[in-house]
């Protein structure tokens, strides 16, 4: 007879997601992964395989559960222009203050960690961008449609140059204690939507 399973797969997952986050890949073990799952070793490769496959199912977890307010913001009815600022200024925010600040982004981290060696994480990585810049695109295409944005400005180039932004900003946010280095730039960086 099978044996059932005396953990939370889902909890664990996501309390495997916290840690990785808060400490990276590289600085996490097994053994702290046992300790702060609650759950043995075997049981954790079990379920979820091992350390790596462990660190995808957590990335993969939270992708699926990104920022929901940033597809909400992006493709609201009415003028695109005022939400792609709100969505620059609630990015610098949020990585200078907030409960997530000192861990950042976890896929902004995985990227600076892992995307260089580790071509799994690195797809991961490059969805989650792609995910941004497409929505980051349409609501520039979408200003430059009704007028906001210049018909001579590059709704792809534009988007691109915000996505680096928003991502160098988690990396700002997170080592920096000079807030306003991170509130400057994002001033700065929407002069280029004018």
């Amino acid at each position: 007879m099978a044996r059932t399973k005396e953990f939370d797969p889902d909890a664990a997952l996501q309390s495997a997601l916290e840690l990785f986050w808060r400490r990276g890949y590289e600085a996490t073990s097994m053994a702290d992964l046992v300790e702060h799952l609650g759950i043995g070793r075997a049981s954790i490769y079990a379920t979820f395989g091992n350390k790596h496959e462990l660190y995808l199912k957590a990335l993969d977890r939270y992708a699926e559960h990104r920022d929901p307010a940033l597809l909400a913001e992006l493709s609201m009815p009415g003028p695109a222009l005022p939400a792609v600022r709100a969505v620059v200024r609630r990015f610098a925010t949020e990585s200078m203050s907030g409960p997530s600040r000192l861990s950042g982004c976890f896929v902004t981290n995985t990227a600076a960690e892992l995307g260089p060696h580790d071509s799994a994480a690195a797809r991961r990585v490059e969805l989650s961008w792609e995910y941004i810049e497409t929505l980051l695109h349409s609501a520039l295409v979408r200003a430059q449609a009704q007028g906001e944005l210049a018909a001579d400005r590059d709704p792809r180039g534009l988007a691109r140059m915000l996505l680096v932004f928003l991502q160098g900003v988690r990396i700002v946010g997170k080592a920096s204690g000079e807030p306003g280095r991170v509130r400057d730039a994002a001033e700065q960086i929407l002069t280029v939507l004018d």
